[in-house]
C-alpha cells in the first residue's frame, strides 16, 4: 500500500521504517508545512515520488492509500476528517483526539463510510509482551490494585524552561504530560483491568498551566490503579500489578520490554519475549495486515474493537482532565463533518 505522512520528525521516520519492513507499506508522499523539508525526509526512503507544502493539495493530488499523522495534538482531528473524506485510510499518533466530542463525530462519520479504516497509533497495544500481560492478569484470583509509571524527560522541556512554548507543553496543542505519555498507561488500565468506576488526576502544572507529571488514581471495585506520569524527569520505578501473594513486574509500563511474575517467594516466571528493534514494528504490521484485505468481517470487527478502545481511554483521558481543571482551546470548538 502506498504511505502518505504529515509530520517529519523522529517518530514519522521510525514508524514509516517500521512499515516498509514488514512489506505492507512503501512511502510514497511527504507533506510538510516547508517543501525543503519533505524533500529533505524523503531523501531516506528511494520510492518517494510526491512532496507537498498545501494540505488540501496533499489529499486532493496524493496517490497514496493510507495517511499516517504525527502532527501537533490539537491537529489530528481536523487532519483525519480531511483524509477520509479524500477516501484514504488513517493512522493517526496518540493521543488521536483531544476529547469525546471529536471521536463522536469520527464514530459518526465511520459509521456513514464503512469502506475506510481509521486507527489509534497507541505501539504497545499491539506488542505481545502487552498481550502477556493482560493474560497474565486475567489468570490471577485475586487483584489488589497497581502502580504504573511513565516518566521521561522531554528534550522540548529544555525550550520551555528557557522560555519558550513547545507543542508539547502548550495547552493550545493539546499537549502535557498526561496526554503525551499517559495515554500508554491508560491503554494498559483500561485493557487490563477495565473501565474504572471513577478517575482522578493529581497534576504539577507549570507556568502555564499545562502539566509537566501527575498521579492519576483509577478507582475499580475492591482497588486502585495509581499511573505516575511525567514530562519533565526521568523514573526507573517498575510497573507492579499485586495479586495475592504473587506480583506482575514490569521493567516500564510502557516500554515493557521485560515482564515477568514472581511468586510468594520471589522466585520469577519470565513472561516476555525479546522486544522487536523498532518498537513500532507491531502496530505497522497490525494495521498492515487488517488493511490488506478491508472487505474481510473478521478485519472489519478487529478495527471496531480496537477504536473502541480507544475511545474509552479518551473518554478517562479526558475525565482525568476535567479533574484536574485542565482544558485545552480544542474543548471549546464546535465540531462536526
Amino acid at each position: 500500500m502506498k504511505l502518505g505522512i504529515i509530520g517529519t520528525n523522529w517518530i514519522t521516520k521510525q514508524f514509516v521504517e517500521a512499515a516498509e519492513m514488514t512489506g505492507e507499506f512503501t512511502l510514497t508522499s511527504v507533506y510538510s508545512r516547508k517543501l525543503a523539508t519533505a524533500q529533505k525526509f524523503g531523501a531516506d526512503f528511494k520510492n518517494v515520488t510526491e512532496y507537498f507544502d498545501n494540505l488540501s493539495e496533499f489529499f486532493e493530488q496524493g496517490t497514496f492509500e493510507v495517511v499516517y499523522i504525527a502532527s501537533p495534538n490539537n491537529l489530528h482531528f481536523e487532519q483525519t476528517l480531511q483524509a477520509l473524506k479524500a477516501k484514504k485510510h488513517v493512522i493517526v499518533e496518540k493521543p488521536m483526539f483531544s476529547n469525546p466530542a471529536e471521536l463522536k463525530v469520527l464514530q459518526k462519520y465511520l459509521h456513514h463510510h464503512p469502506e475506510l479504516y481509521c486507527f489509534e497509533a497507541a505501539r504497545h497495544f499491539h506488542e505481545p509482551n502487552f498481550q502477556s500481560v493482560k493474560q497474565a492478569v486475567k489468570e490471577l484470583p485475586v487483584i489488589q490494585g497497581a502502580d504504573l509509571t511513565y516518566k521521561k524527560y522531554s528534550s522540548r522541556y529544555d525550550q520551555f524552561l528557557a522560555g519558550e512554548e513547545p507543542n508539547v507543553f502548550s495547552p493550545k496543542f493539546s499537549g502535557g504530560a498526561l496526554q503525551d505519555l499517559g495515554v500508554y498507561l491508560v491503554y494498559d488500565a483500561i485493557s487490563w483491568f477495565g473501565i474504572p468506576e471513577d478517575a482522578h488526576y493529581y497534576p504539577v502544572k507549570l507556568r502555564n498551566g499545562i502539566d509537566g507529571s501527575g498521579t492519576a488514581i483509577l478507582n475499580y471495585p475492591g482497588y486502585d490503579v495509581v499511573l505516575n506520569v511525567g514530562k519533565t524527569a526521568n523514573s526507573y520505578l517498575p510497573g507492579e500489578i499485586y495479586g495475592l501473594k504473587e506480583t506482575i513486574v514490569m521493567d516500564n509500563a510502557a516500554e515493557l520490554q521485560k515482564v515477568e511474575l514472581v511468586d510468594a517467594t520471589g522466585n520469577g516466571t519470565m513472561l516476555s519475549v525479546d522486544p522487536a528493534k523498532n518498537p513500532m514494528l507491531a502496530e505497522a504490521k497490525a494495521f498492515g495486515e487488517v488493511l490488506r484485505d478491508t472487505d474481510s468481517l473478521q478485519n472489519k470487527q478487529l478495527q471496531q474493537e480496537w477504536l473502541a478502545v480507544a475511545v474509552e481511554v479518551n473518554h478517562v483521558l479526558y475525565k482525568l482532565r476535567q479533574s484536574a481543571g485542565l482544558a485545552f482551546p480544542a474543548d471549546e470548538h464546535e465540531v462536526n463533518y
